[in-house]
């Protein structure tokens, strides 16, 4: 391809001059051409031959679409000097050729971006929407034309589905085949009009920078456009906007809400969206298998295939369901008839016979809700013996359940849509509970017949389950469920059986008989059973009750109860955060962008007010895991006794400290009880004082310590930032011993020793200024500081240096200590130091507010000066005992070796990810101390990218932190309870989210990301 030959025809056909570049296309010729004039553009070389009414066609529907709707992104057509926009040119070989030229949109084309956000889709449904707004006035006859990709004319297919050999497959595309012919009528009675019939991925382009909102910025290659019904185009676009997406059903109603925003949908039109979807898929894979007849040596031909067959044959895709999904998106009623069905059950509201032989109006609610409940204990299983008692609060029986609350007693792993324990998850109710008296009878509220009966015997299924289908007068069917019954009602009743309004029909029945629950009945309402048939979902995601609402609606009407008697209202976390910005101070943060609240933990999982379960990765004080059962009878038990301080005797308090000195080197024999590692911390600084009379305090630079007056003073993490108190007198910092970015990198053997010399002269400014060395502090692992490991021997080293100046060296393990390192109980061991003060702070309590400070008793001996030493609540009865439990349970539970062998799979696995993409800078840390230092293209601190992961990290129900100076290093810093499951969740999630960061830096030139423009007619 000579393209000087073509570059050469720019200024004489249109006045410019530029750089050609060849451009994907199958038939035509495509090519970029920068042009000197400092624009862009794309200039198209049609094949000999093409007929000139085809490209007139897309030259007058550009035209057409920036006259009516001038903000679409459709590229502009440049006339030739000539005047036309489609002038004829000459190729090599002589051949006359059509060319025009397009300006140049940016960005890259959909099937290359990540992630495929809802939010985006959504921009993408909107932007097609108002297209065919736009079109719909337009005119031209290229318009009427036969080809296969006509969806209008896709019966082709099956005539040709013998191609298809794998016999499920060719059973597959003739359903779909079978099902549009059902719906062919309905479609051509449809108005048509102009569509551009091929919105697929590489004909979308999308820009935006990394963690800036997307946007779509081009809509091209209008050589398929037809005329047809509009829903066409949007079925079309909806083929392609599924394939490979990870919640596909999502993804579709993203673009059908967003379609629907700009160009109104009809319920027919929705209803045809699914069959139509499918449909074009068919047509995809059965030509892509002709062409592979045809071109055997092609093997793209069926790779291509690949998405379209995983997402036509994936199980968890229900199509039955799709109609009410997508109509209930757009706020329409889920069925035909549903507006009916409300008005009359509304309308006989307190007509309806009783269910029991009470009246419901009077029994109470009792809240089984995330917020409300600690049901069950452990969010992951559900065992008989829990199951039977749950509710157990709100008395032996009679009390109701509310509809729409979000529960976590459904906890087995047939509730999750995913592979992880922090994987989506159904958690929302669907029904109204009555708990009553096992063998309670109960009646039909209305006259129906019997839909389904069973006896359900799984582990918390419903055991004796009926359905009863009903008729409004008009003939809207709707339906009943009770579950959880006495299975001899199977013995009296079958399908197609009457049962009168009234009339008894079942039982409650007990635990043995029921599922395994405490005795109640399930009542549930359902005015669709399609996609469901007889196995209706009793649990909701709470991301998908847009649908569950309108098809299981609240059946409090049946009820004869109101509305709201039964229908639960989770705490808004739009006004808990609004209470937060109005009554708390402005620099009291909140992590990500989009802050979560969470109301309930365990182990190493929290929950959100609707269920919604996040892998907690980042938070180190829940050393043991959130609400751990022993902590819990602990506190609960010394609660019930009593809580006093130090200034009397109590045996857990000499308990406690013979445990933390069991873990300690002998020359510590004292113990200091407080509230907080900040007052630890603060503490350690007067005990420095007291014993060296000096006031002078050497620290790493980027450090933390605490939030009081002094510890502030010595963490420089605080006190430099903008705005902070700034450096006190007496304060000297040393650099952080990062042997990754600071000044001795990990080649130099010498490293730790050229480190620890940096103390030195810090000594000696202290000494000069008058204030002496009190000591040294030192975070052991500097966390803050973006998780560093030092070089083995520098704090030895540095130790060894205060010694001889007189000061004591102070170990703040708050965040490396009790069994976190894996291979060592204290970050100081592997330095092979040896400290004279050890300060542990909340991580010892699991939570609760507890520090302590261990020393020698010569430093405690200076200190004791005759001042009390004395904190309330430091070393409390209660304190004590749940600290030296949180120990036990380290020991017990063989946490410290969890954290070795978890953090040595960790480790392997982000090294793999440092060998795979180039954002990341650098692997480092020990046991569940871990630090991924993430990178700009120039090797730069990569914060946006940072920034971007960690909020992409919550997206995906995981929850990490950032450090460092400039915040682009990961923490990964769970509780010691994480399992080897969640460590794949992290790795193979990360994985995929430094997938979507590309090649991004602030501080190098953006890449060129523009789409390869195909010819007309390509795709």
């Amino acid at each position: 391809m000579n393209l000087d030959f073509w570059a050469e025809s720019l200024p004489r056909t249109w006045g410019i001059s530029g750089k050609l570049t060849r451009l994907d296309g199958e038939y035509d010729l495509n090519f970029l051409v920068e042009a000197t004039n400092g624009k862009d553009y794309v200039l198209k070389v049609m094949r000999a031959g093409c007929a000139a009414d085809l490209v007139d066609m897309q030259i007058k529907a550009l035209a057409h679409i920036a006259d009516s709707a001038p903000g679409l992104p459709f590229p502009k057509v440049f006339p030739s000097l000539g005047g036309t926009s489609l002038p004829e040119l000459t190729d090599e070989e002589g051949q006359a050729r059509l060319a025009w030229l397009q300006e140049r949109l940016p960005g890259d084309c959909y099937a290359k971006v990540t992630p495929k956000s809802q939010s985006l889709i959504l921009k993408l449904g909107r932007v097609l929407g108002a297209t065919d707004r736009a079109l719909k006035d337009f005119r031209h006859d290229g318009l009427h034309r036969d080809f296969k990709w006509d969806l209008m004319q896709a019966g082709w297919v099956g005539e040709q589905l013998t191609a298809i050999t794998d016999p499920h497959r060719q059973g597959l595309l003739r359903e779909i085949a079978n099902a549009f012919t059902a719906v062919k009528p309905t479609l051509e009675s449809l108005p048509k009009q102009a569509i551009h019939n091929d919105a697929n991925d590489y004909n979308i382009l999308i820009d935006g920078d990394l963690g800036e909102a997307k946007q779509v910025t081009g809509l091209i290659d209008l050589g398929d456009m037809c005329a047809a019904p509009r829903v066409c185009d949007l079925a079309i676009a909806g083929a392609y906007v599924v394939l490979d997406h990870p919640n596909p059903e999502a993804a579709l109603v993203a673009l059908v809400q967003g379609y629907h925003a700009a160009a109104r949908l009809s319920p027919q039109e929705i209803d045809l969206i699914w069959p139509l979807l499918q449909m074009r898929l068919a047509v995809s894979v059965v030509n892509s298998t002709l062409m592979a007849i045809e071109n055997p040596e092609d093997p793209y031909v069926t790779i291509s295939q690949a998405p379209a067959w995983r997402f036509l044959e994936n199980p968890a895709v229900n199509g039955g369901l799709m109609s009410a999904r997508l109509r209930a998106a757009c706020y329409m009623p889920v069925t035909d008839g549903a507006d009916r069905i409300h008005a009359y059950l509304n309308a006989h509201r307190g007509e309806f016979a009783p269910l029991f032989d009470r009246d419901l109006n009077d029994v109470p609610m009792g809240p089984l809700s995330v917020e409300n409940s600690t049901w069950p204990q452990n969010p992951f299983h559900m065992p008989l013996s829990e199951a039977a008692q749950v509710g157990a609060e709100f008395g032996p029986d009679w009390w109701m359940g509310y509809y729409n609350e979000p529960r976590l007693i459904y906890a087995e792993p047939g509730f999750r849509k995913g592979p992880w324990k922090a994987s989506d998850r159904r958690t929302v109710h669907l029904a109204v509970d009555v708990f009553a008296p096992a063998g309670s009878l109960l009646h039909a509220p209305l006259s129906g017949r019997v839909e389904a009966i069973e006896n359900r015997t799984g582990h918390l299924d419903y055991g004796g389950v009926v359905i009863l289908h009903h008729e409004t007068p008009e003939g809207d069917p709707f339906y009943t469920l009770y579950g959880h019954l006495d299975p001899e009602v199977c013995d009296r009743l079958k399908p197609g059986d009457p049962v009168a309004q009234g009339a008894t029909f079942c039982r409650l029945g007990d635990a043995t008989q029921n599922g395994g629950w405490a005795p109640h009945v399930h009542f549930q309402l359902a005015l669709t059973t399609d996609g469901m048939q007889n196995d209706w979902p009793g649990v909701g995601d709470p991301d998908e009750m847009y649908l569950w609402h309108g098809v299981c609606p609240n059946p409090a009407a049946l009820l004869n109860l109101p509305e709201d008697k039964v229908y639960y209202q989770p705490v808004n976390k739009d006004e808990i955060l609004q209470g937060r910005h109005d009554h708390f101070g402005g620099n009291l943060s909140l992590t990500y962008d989009d802050p979560v609240m969470l109301v309930r933990g365990w182990k190493h999982h929290m929950f959100d007010e609707w269920g919604r379960p996040y892998l907690d990765a980042y938070n180190n004080v829940p050393h043991v895991g959130h609400a751990h059962p022993r902590i819990q009878a602990v506190a609960a038990d010394q609660l019930k006794r009593m809580n006093s301080n130090t200034r009397y005797l109590h045996p857990a308090q000499t308990a406690f400290a013979d445990k933390i000195m069991s873990k300690l080197p002998d020359q510590f024999e004292v113990c200091f009880f407080v509230n907080s590692g900040t007052e630890a911390n603060e503490l350690a600084l007067r005990l420095a004082r007291a014993h060296t009379g000096a006031k002078g305090m050497v620290t790493p630079d980027h450090g933390y310590h605490g939030n009081t007056n002094a510890a502030v003073a010595i963490s420089a993490y605080k006190f430099n930032k903008p705005g902070g108190i700034g450096q006190a007198d007496w304060v000297e910092l040393v650099e952080v011993a990062d042997d990754y970015r600071g000044s001795f990198k990990r080649v130099d053997p010498d490293r730790a020793q050229k480190y620890a010399d940096l103390v030195d002269p810090a000594i000696a400014t202290l000494q000069e200024k008058g204030h002496g060395v009190a000591g040294f502090i030192a975070e052991t692992f500097p966390s803050v500081g973006g998780q560093i490991i030092p070089p083995k021997g520098y704090l030895a080293a540095v130790y060894e240096k205060i010694h001889a100046a007189g000061g004591v060296c102070i170990a703040d393990e708050v965040q490396t200590g009790l069994g976190r390192l894996g291979d060592h109980y204290f970050g100081f061991e592997h330095q092979g130091a040896l400290p004279d003060i050890v300060v542990m702070g909340k991580p010892i309590g699991n939570g609760h507010p507890l520090g302590v400070l261990v020393t020698t008793k010569a430093i405690a001996e200076s200190f004791d000066n005759g001042i009390e030493f004395f904190s309330t609540f430091g070393g409390s009865t209660l304190s004590c005992r749940i600290g030296k439990e949180v120990l036990d349970i380290v020991d017990d539970e063989g946490l410290q070796d969890n954290a070795r062998e978890m953090g040595n799979i960790l480790i392997s696995g982000l090294k793999e990810l440092e060998t795979e993409f180039g954002c990341v800078g650098d692997v480092r840390g020990m046991g569940l101390f871990l630090g991924l230092e993430l990178i700009n293209t120039d090797g730069s601190e990569g914060t946006g990218i940072c920034k971007y992961v960690k909020n992409r990290m919550r997206d995906h129900r995981i929850l990490i932190g950032s450090e460092g100076p400039k915040d682009n290093i990961l923490k990964i810093r769970p509780p010691l309870t994480i399992e080897q499951e969640d460590v794949e969740m992290i790795l193979v999630t990360l994985r995929a989210i430094l997938g979507e960061v590309g090649d991004f830096s602030p501080a190098a030139p953006v890449p060129d990301h523009h789409h390869h423009h195909a010819g007309c007619g390509c795709c």
